[in-house]
């Protein structure tokens, strides 16, 4: 056990509430890097393209018509339910969160998904000028829309360039996917749902999910990590994969080798 004196017990105590007071953590507790940085972030240019879908053409159009339709239906939901005319499930009461103002931001994230070929990661400040709305009904109308299944969010951080040792990290822009919730179709117009998709398009899809679940498998664990993550998260998750290839893939028992009932023993 290491022994510390009084002013070095001092010195290091100081020191960590100097970093809980820079760097405060939603949990409590200091960040190893000193970087505040969010549960479930993924480092920013690691996993973009495999993120981001070019939009077909006009598909950012419908997507946000059905946005102001699905806006309708939860006006009409919530004065029914008001009512007493029915009681909405919960699909229903998710589609009511919907406001005027979570269908400006789906707007705007859509028009730079057409602009920029589906790569969208605009910051809250870039929003709120764009739609004159504040941070904080720009937090809440992104929340809205993922909760319904509008868009995909997911977190990012970046690196910085720090002058102490090892790694340092900050929080940056989230990455945006505009998507089609399959829970709003049920109140759209016909003319507005997809049409269905085709048998053997069907059974194409599941002989194509079959093909590459057989190739998975052949793939080592070390294969797949470099095939699939770049960057220092990519290096780190193919050094774990060459570990746990190189792992044994079962251990032989009794069981293993003798798999007949032990009758004897119950005689």
């Amino acid at each position: 056990m290491t022994v510390f004196t009084l002013s070095q017990a001092t010195a290091i105590a100081l020191d960590g509430l100097s970093r809980r007071d820079r760097f405060p953590a939603r949990s409590g507790a200091p960040h190893r890097t000193g970087a505040p940085v969010l549960r479930n972030s993924i480092e920013a240019g690691t996993f973009e393209d495999l993120f981001f879908t070019v939009p077909a053409k006009g598909e950012t159009d419908r997507l946000l018509a059905i946005a102001r339709r699905t806006l309708d239906a939860g006006r009409r939901l919530r004065r029914d339910a008001r009512s007493g005319q029915r009681t909405l499930s919960k699909a229903e009461r998710t589609i009511t969160l919907l406001t005027a103002a979570a269908v400006r931001v789906y707007e705007e994230i859509l028009t730079l998904a057409r602009l920029n070929r589906g790569r969208v990661f605009p910051s809250y400040d870039y929003l709120s000028e764009a739609t004159g709305l504040g941070r904080a009904t720009i937090a809440r109308a992104l929340h809205i829309l993922e909760e319904i299944g509008f868009l995909v969010r997911q977190r990012r951080f970046k690196r910085i360039e720090s002058s102490g040792p090892g790694p340092r990290y900050r929080q940056t822009s989230n990455a945006y996917r505009p998507t089609l919730p399959q829970r709003v179709l049920a109140y759209l117009p016909r003319w507005m749902r997809p049409a269905p998709v085709p048998d053997d398009v069907v059974q194409h899809g599941i002989d194509r999910l079959a093909s590459e679940t057989v190739m998975l498998e052949a793939v080592s664990c070390r294969e797949l990590a470099k095939m699939t993550v770049g960057g220092q998260l990519g290096k780190m998750l193919e050094k774990l994969g060459a570990l746990i290839d190189r792992a044994p893939t079962h251990h032989q028992c009794e069981s293993h080798n003798h798999p007949e009932p032990l009758t004897k023993l119950y005689k």
